[in-house]
């Protein structure tokens, strides 16, 4: 199944608005070019609605966040919602601050999430009002083990019931689910965490592989989560003795370009629970 949502993108280029991070808007505007879609990045309050009625879906990142792309993330996620796009929240850094943590919450009140992409710290927040993070990573205390895994999932079901959205929570061990089935995804590599935007990259990648295939957005984030991490193995392998994390960071956009169906489907692993 993973394989031919893969083609939907492709073959549909699904235009995603991003209001996203600073550090790494350029990563996620590729990463969307590569995997068959098409970005517009826009965050001014003045354009965000008409640039988001163009669009087929809609990632809202909190990375960089400031008072003046706050009104603009709430007016794009309701035009988006008025207009049944699909929207991804991207809680980053949530716990870390006060504001980062007052804004998605409020953005989740406000605006129906398709899907909600974080680590398991900014979730957790999300799902109790309050909560820590190591800057924008996951406290060590929360993240997902074998040892804890059936909590974990039960919990990420439950917040996923709660909020009505697909939940993604990504880590050496990813859990995506609705209230219902989890995709409990082993793919990835460590040395993905030693570049700056595989996460934002992930949740502009999930945008559009959700507005491609709305009929199965679980299936659809999960596949979403799977692709990502593929393409993480695949660029470790192609390292040399003298390549480092910035020979890294472009492999895996050469992955993402040049992964097809079949591949996805081979080397993706998952259990569902």
């Amino acid at each position: 199944m993973f394989g031919k949502l893969l083609k939907h993108v492709r073959e549909r280029c699904p235009l995603v608005h991003n209001i996203t991070n600073y550090v790494t808007v350029n990563d996620c505007a590729n990463i969307l070019l590569a995997c068959g879609g098409s970005p517009v990045m826009s965050d001014d309050v003045g354009e965000v609605e008409e640039i988001t009625s163009i669009c087929g879906g809609l990632v809202i990142n909190t990375g960089t966040l400031n008072q003046r792309t706050i009104p603009a993330m709430l007016a794009a996620g309701k035009k988006a919602n008025a207009l049944r796009h699909p929207v991804v929240l991207d809680p980053v850094g949530a716990g870390a601050s006060a504001l980062r943590t007052k804004t998605a919450l409020e953005l989740l009140e406000n605006v129906p999430f398709q899907v909600i992409r974080g680590n398991i710290s900014e979730i957790k927040t999300l799902a109790q009002g309050s909560g820590t993070t190591q800057g924008v990573d996951a406290d060590a205390a929360d993240c997902v083990t074998e040892d804890t895994l059936a909590q974990s999932a039960a919990f990420v079901k439950a917040f996923a019931a709660k909020t009505g959205s697909v939940a993604a929570v990504t880590g050496a061990i990813d859990i995506v689910a609705d209230g219902e089935k989890a995709y409990i995804i082993y793919n990835g590599h460590p040395m993905m965490s030693r570049i700056t935007g595989t996460g934002c990259q992930l949740s502009a990648m999930t945008a559009a592989y959700i507005t491609a295939n709305p009929e199965n957005v679980l299936e659809a984030a999960a596949a979403s989560v799977c692709a990502m991490g593929v393409c993480g193995e695949l660029a470790f392998e192609r390292l040399g003795p003298l390549d480092g994390n910035a020979s890294y960071r472009n492999y895996i956009l050469d992955a993402v370009y040049r992964l097809d169906g079949e591949t996805l489907e081979r080397r993706a692993k998952y259990k569902i629970m």
